[in-house]
């Protein structure tokens, strides 16, 4: 078993906190996964102050535990989990408190196959299926994405696409059509957006262009 080392000094560059974490899903691939320190004395130092190396936009899908998939442990990640992975205002303001407050340099906004949200807005598109409650409300934001992909007519499932093009969709959000507080870093070479799909075969997560 892999074990995990000391927080380093300050926080690392963007390229350095996205090698952490394509380190640690590498471990979890391959059944070595990082132990997290979960001390009495960890715990004890995170209760003076939190600096996470990176903030994850998330699905709510209980098979996505973000920490277990990057091997990371008490206060190194920022988590913000909505189903299908998008964010109302909450969610943003939490992603900008990150950047902010804690000065996070890397925002990863993963998704992952067969997604339950997406599948549902894919078939509002296509069959034009209604939800209930708030359900329906919640996957609106993701209807484009399923529009965009459904008009790309590229080969592949339409869900597996639409996942893809939705996870593209938010990154591109924060990268170009955020506040200020996210966009100056970026220019400055402090902060990078990604975006990732996570395989429940594999356990791998494939990071996008």
């Amino acid at each position: 078993m892999a074990t995990q080392s000391d927080d380093p000094i300050g926080q690392p560059s963007p390229e350095e906190a996205l090698r952490r974490l394509i380190a640690g899903n590498a471990a979890f691939v391959a059944d070595q996964p990082v132990l997290p320190d979960i001390s009495h004395e960890r715990r004890m130092a995170l209760a003076q102050g939190q600096q996470p190396f990176a903030t994850l936009v998330g699905c709510s899908d209980s098979r996505v535990g973000p920490e277990h998939l990057f091997g990371a442990g008490l206060g190194e990640l920022f988590i913000v989990r909505t189903a299908g992975n998008n964010v109302d205002t909450a969610g943003m303001g939490s992603i900008e408190y990150s950047v902010t407050a804690l000065k996070v340099p890397l925002i990863v906004v993963l998704g992952h196959e067969k997604c339950g949200a997406v599948a549902a807005a894919t078939d509002v598109v296509t069959k034009d299926v209604r939800f209930p409650g708030s359900i329906g409300r919640m996957i609106e934001p993701i209807i484009p994405a399923v529009i965009a992909a459904q008009r790309a007519n590229e080969a592949g499932d339409l869900v597996e696409r639409a996942v893809e093009e939705n996870v593209r969709r938010m990154v591109e959000r924060l990268q170009q059509f955020s506040e200020p507080m996210l966009i100056e870093p970026q220019r400055r070479g402090e902060l990078k957006v990604v975006g990732a799909i996570y395989s429940f075969a594999t356990g791998e997560v494939r990071w996008l262009q």
